[in-house]
């Protein structure tokens, strides 16, 4: 039934998403000159694909998860497209090709090798990575929370990233039908709500300092 609901939402949103995936796309040309991104991801069963998305970074920018890449190499449409999840709509050709799920984890880099290890050992793998899950919705503004650290990367690696884990597995282990709608539901309204960026900053804040 998942697997259904992700074919017809894939192929309803490339469809009737095909005008603005064609503004977005030739914006793009103007913006970086590459508007497209490709990028290797650790897929279902640890198998890799090439998920693709719209460039929100200038091109050679250092292949690193986007949380945390610097700032400045993103551009100012990159902004808005990461702000507006704009620049996830071409991943529903990833999802019409069964190479990923609507709903899910979100798919990780092969150089991140502890959490691809977790991931394994834990079975996250064993599903779909998804465009949009409970650990989407709850760390939307994620880059916003690690800004917060002098050490970016150690607080990934030790505070968010074991409660993104926690949220993962209970998702692999509890998902349904009708909580994957919910979900993409709750996606939808996170887009359109009002910027809380400073409300998760001050949540963030209670954490200790790395």
């Amino acid at each position: 039934m998942i697997r259904i609901l992700d074919i017809v939402f894939a192929t309803l949103g490339l469809v009737f998403g095909l005008p603005f995936l064609v503004v977005i796309y030739v914006v793009g040309l103007f913006d970086t000159g590459s508007p497209l991104f490709r990028q290797e991801r650790v897929g279902r069963y640890k198998k890799p694909f090439i998920l693709v998305k719209f460039r929100t970074m200038v091109p050679d920018t250092k292949s690193v998860a986007s949380h945390l890449a610097d700032s400045s190499s993103i551009t100012s449409v990159g902004r808005f497209l990461r702000q507006t999840k704009l620049d996830e709509l071409p991943q529903l050709w990833n999802v019409l090709k069964g190479e990923m799920s609507l709903v899910g984890p979100r798919p990780c880099l092969f150089n991140q090798v502890e959490l691809v290890q977790e991931r394994e050992s834990r079975g996250v793998l064993d599903v779909r990575p998804g465009i949009t899950g409970p650990t989407q919705i709850r760390y939307r503004h994620e880059e916003t929370l690690l800004s917060q650290y002098a050490d970016r990367e150690a607080a990934y690696i030790n505070v968010v990233m074991p409660q993104k884990l926690a949220i993962d597995l209970e998702y692999v282990e509890h998902h349904t039908f009708p909580g994957d709608l919910l979900l993409i539901a709750q996606t939808v309204l996170a887009v359109f709500s009002p910027d809380q960026s400073a409300e998760a900053a001050t949540e963030v804040s209670k954490t200790p300092t790395l």
